[in-house]
C-alpha cells in the first residue's frame, strides 16, 4: 500500500523541511498544494527518494517507513514488561548510587527498568536529609508541590495524612487529585530501626490487564467513568476528575489513578450507572490485593526507590512507633526521565559508531604511514591528553581525521583535495559543539600556516604529509597567514595539527578508542 501522499510530505526530513538540530517543522500543512501528488519515486538499500508535483526532492531512510516497534511516547502498556512478584525472585533492578553516576551504561539501565518494568532501586544513596533531591536531579527535575520540595514520611503528631501515621496503607498511586500528576515519586530511607513498615509495589498496569481480560465490561466501565478525587487540608483544595483507569485513543492503557482515601462523592450518574461502577471498582480493588501481583522489600538506609507514579501503586505495611523509620521522598517528570534516557541512548549509540569505524575502516592503511588510521587518530588523542589539553581538544586531536573514512582518504592520495577537514566537522556537529569541531575544520589550514610562519616545520613533515600538503593548497600566502592568526579557533587548531604530526609513531603505545569514550560523553550535547 503506497503512504498518503500528504503524510509523506509532511515527514519530509530535509533542511528545507526541518530544523536539522530540533527536527521541528519549518512549514505548515497549509502551505502544502492542493492535489499533491509523486511525480517519481525510487526505493533502494539506501532508501526512498521522491519528486513531487509542486518540484520539491525528499529522501527518506530506508527504515523509514517500517513501524515495527513504535510504541508513541513510550507512557502505556504497549513496549513495557507488565509483571508479577514472581518475575523478581532473583533480584530487583537496582544499582549502587556510585556506579549510576559514574557509568552511562548504569544511568541507562536504571531510567531503562524504571521505563519499562516502572521502577528501579538505587542502593548506597548517602543517607543525608535532601540527598533525595539531588537523585530526582540526576534526571530531571523536582516537581514542587503543596508538601514542598521533598516531604518527610514518619509518625507526625498532627498528621494532615495517613503517610505521616504508622498504619498500614494499601496499594495506591499517589495525588490523583492534582492534574497533572506527579507522575514519578521517589522515596528515600534515612532510618528503618522500625519493626514493620516494609514497602510494597503493585503492577497497576498488569492489574488493569487482567481487569480487562477477566471482565471487559467492568474493564470498560473504568476507562469510561469520571471519578472526582479532592484532598484539603487548612491551606490547600485540590480537585481532579479522571477515570480510574485512563487509555490512549487505541485502547491502550496508559494511567491508573488508584487511591481509595482521595475519592470523593461521585455525582451525576444514574442508580445502575453506580451500580456498575462499584461492581468493577471493587473487581478491580481485590485484583489489586492479590498476593502474587505485590512485591514487598524493606528499605534500608541509603535505599532510594524510583517508580512510575502512573502505574504502580505502591504500599506498606504498619510499624511499631517505638522504632525511627524515616523516609523523605520527592516528585519528578516521567518526560524528562525519558527525555534523559533518550539522550543518553542516542549518545551511546553514537559512541557505538565512532568506535566501529576506528575498529573496522580505521584499521586500514593511514595515506602511506607506517601507522593505521585508528592508530594514528588514538595516539593523537592520547598526546593531546598527556599534555594536560581539556577535553574538547583531547577530542579533537581524536576525531580530527574522521572525515577520511568511507574511502575519502584514498581521493586525497590520488591528488584531489578531499576536503576532509570540513566534512569530517560537518558530520561531528550532530553532536559536537564548535569547541570541538572548529579545530577538526581547521587542522588542515594549521598545518599550511605552520608551513608558512614557522622555520623548520615542514621540513620536519613525513613524505606523505608533504604531499598531501601540495594537494591542499601548498603553504599560506602572506595574507591567507594574517587571517588565519586572527581566527578565534586558530591556536585550538595549531595545538591539534602538532599532535597529528607527531601520532605516527608505529612503536608508540596506542590506547583503546573505549579510554576515550567518557570524556567524548561528556562533550556530546
Amino acid at each position: 500500500m503506497s503512504p498518503s501522499p500528504y503524510w509523506l510530505r509532511d515527514n519530509c526530513p530535509c533542511a528545507e523541511c526541518r530544523d536539522p538540530r530540533s527536527g521541528q517543522k519549518l512549514f505548515r500543512i497549509g502551505d502544502l498544494p492542493d492535489g499533491l501528488a509523486v511525480l517519481e519515486s525510487e526505493e533502494d538499500a539506501d532508501g526512498l527518494r521522491v519528486v513531487w508535483s509542486d518540484g520539491h526532492r525528499s529522501a527518506y531512510p530506508a527504515d523509514f517507513l517500517d513501524a515495527a516497534g513504535d510504541d508513541g511516547d513510550g507512557r502505556t502498556e504497549q513496549g513495557k514488561r507488565l509483571w508479577v512478584a514472581a518475575d523478581f525472585a532473583r533480584g530487583l533492578p537496582e544499582a549502587e548510587w556510585s556506579a549510576y553516576l559514574a557509568s552511562t551504561e548504569e544511568r541507562i539501565a536504571v531510567l531503562a527498568a524504571i521505563r519499562r518494568s516502572g521502577f528501579a532501586l538505587l542502593r548506597g544513596v548517602p543517607a543525608v536529609e535532601g540527598q533525595v533531591l539531588d537523585v530526582a536531579r540526576s534526571f530531571g527535575y523536582v516537581r514542587e508541590t503543596n508538601y514542598g520540595e521533598l516531604f518527610d514520611v514518619r509518625v507526625e503528631p498532627d498528621p494532615t495524612n495517613l503517610a505521616f501515621t504508622s498504619t498500614a496503607i494499601a496499594p495506591h498511586t499517589d495525588n490523583p487529585y492534582r492534574d497533572p500528576v506527579p507522575t514519578v515519586q521517589l522515596l528515600h530511607c534515612l532510618h528503618s530501626e522500625a519493626v514493620g513498615g516494609d514497602s510494597g509495589l503493585v503492577d497497576g498496569f498488569r492489574a488493569a490487564a487482567l481487569l480487562r481480560e477477566e471482565s471487559p465490561e467492568d474493564f470498560a466501565v473504568l476507562t469510561r467513568t469520571p471519578v472526582p478525587f479532592v484532598y484539603r487540608d487548612r491551606q490547600t483544595e485540590l480537585r481532579a476528575e479522571r477515570p480510574l483507569i485512563d487509555v490512549d485513543g487505541r485502547g491502550r492503557i496508559r494511567e491508573v489513578r488508584f487511591n481509595n482515601r482521595s475519592i470523593a462523592t461521585l455525582r451525576g450518574l444514574t442508580d445502575r450507572e453506580l451500580d456498575a461502577f462499584y461492581a468493577a471498582y471493587r473487581r478491580f480493588a481485590a485484583i489489586t490485593l492479590r498476593p502474587e501481583l505485590q512485591l514487598t522489600f524493606r528499605l534500608a538506609p541509603g535505599d532510594c526507590v524510583v517508580f512510575d507514579n502512573t502505574r504502580l501503586l505502591h504500599a506498606r505495611t504498619a510499624f511499631e512507633q517505638e522504632g525511627r523509620r524515616h523516609l523523605q521522598g520527592c516528585y519528578a517528570d516521567l518526560d524528562s526521565l525519558a527525555s534523559q534516557l533518550a539522550v543518553l541512548e542516542r549518545r551511546a549509540a553514537a559512541l557505538d559508531t565512532l568506535e566501529q569505524l576506528f575498529e573496522g575502516e580505521g584499521a586500514g592503511e593511514y595515506l602511506g604511514e607506517a601507522v593505521t588510521m585508528a592508530q594514528h587518530m588514538l595516539q593523537a588523542g592520547a598526546l593531546a591528553r598527556a599534555a594536560g589539553a581539556p577535553d574538547h581538544l583531547v577530542a579533537a586531536a581524536l576525531l580530527h581525521d574522521v572525515g577520511h573514512f568511507h574511502g575519502s582518504g584514498l581521493k586525497l592520495m590520488q591528488g584531489e583535495d578531499n576536503r576532509h577537514s570540513h566534512t569530517g566537522a560537518d558530520w561531528l556537529a550532530r553532536w559536537f559543539g564548535p569547541a570541538v569541531t572548529e579545530p577538526v575544520r581547521l587542522h588542515v589550514a594549521a598545518k599550511r600556516y605552520l608551513c608558512a610562519t614557522e622555520p623548520g616545520y615542514r621540513e620536519r613533515l613525513s613524505e606523505a604529509s608533504e604531499f598531501t600538503l601540495q594537494v591542499q593548497g601548498g603553504p599560506m600566502t602572506g595574507a591567507e597567514a594574517e587571517r588565519f592568526a586572527a581566527h578565534p579557533g586558530a591556536q585550538d587548531a595549531v595545538a591539534v595539527r602538532r599532535w597529528d604530526e607527531q601520532a605516527k609513531d608505529p612503536a608508540m603505545e596506542t590506547p583503546p578508542f573505549a579510554r576515550f569514550r567518557p570524556i567524548l560523553a561528556r562533550l556530546m550535547g
